[in-house]
């Protein structure tokens, strides 16, 4: 059973006050969830990734701020923050988390919510913004953001919580923490996210993973 404690990094004010925006589906973006004076620190001891893709964060080596970072996603306090802002009851729901560089996708029917935030120490480019969609076409949005340090989207998971972003090479890092349904769904994601770590450590079967074919689409 989690205990409640204090935040370490994540800044619970900040979060408080976000707005939640009703279009085009449930969802709050929080401009500094980690205050900026954080970043070299953190970012010091953020997991190195060398291919895209998520990967189970159990899988991945990393410094203790960064994982104070995770502790504090985990934690109790922020499960209430995130219970608070859209009116529901997380108590009995276990988490999956990943840590990523890569493609976003429409979530699954299992998830409840989705908790983005930022790593990424800077993005200059237009594209490559994280969106929240309309629809499934991705030049529909409503709002967008860079997904550099720092900055969360939370959102309620829902038949048209679409979210993606455009192509754009760079380093892009981020986590994703999930509010789900089941214990067995949790460990499923963390299997799945395991094995294609794996595999994209291999060379000849990491060039199978990345041509394999990915729909916008697919469930996730």
């Amino acid at each position: 059973m989690l205990e409640e404690t204090g935040l370490s990094f994540l800044d619970a004010d900040a979060i408080r006050a976000a707005e939640l925006r009703r279009d085009p589906y449930d969802y709050a973006f929080v401009e500094h969830a980690i205050d900026e004076r954080y970043k070299d620190d953190v970012l010091a001891d953020a997991p190195d990734i060398p291919f895209r893709g998520s990967y189970a964060l159990p899988n991945l080596k990393f410094g203790e701020k960064f994982a104070a970072c995770m502790r504090d996603l985990e934690s109790l306090k922020f499960r209430k923050l995130v219970e608070q802002k859209f009116d529901v009851d997380l108590t009995t729901r276990p988490t999956s988390g990943a840590y990523n560089e890569g493609y976003a996708h429409p979530d699954s029917k299992h998830k409840i919510i989705t908790v983005l935030l930022g790593f990424s120490r800077e993005w200059p480019y237009e594209r490559g913004r994280l969106r929240v969609l309309r629809s499934n076409d991705r030049e529909d949005y409503a709002f967008e953001f860079a997904p550099e340090f720092g900055r969360m989207l939370m959102f309620r998971v829902c038949d048209h919580s679409w979210h993606g972003f455009l192509p754009q090479k760079g380093k892009r890092m981020s986590v994703q923490l999930c509010y789900v349904d089941t214990e067995w769904y949790a460990r499923r994601e963390n299997i799945r996210h395991a094995i294609s770590g794996f595999a994209k450590s291999i060379p000849g079967v990491r060039d199978l993973v990345f041509m394999a074919p990915r729909s916008f689409g697919g469930k996730g």
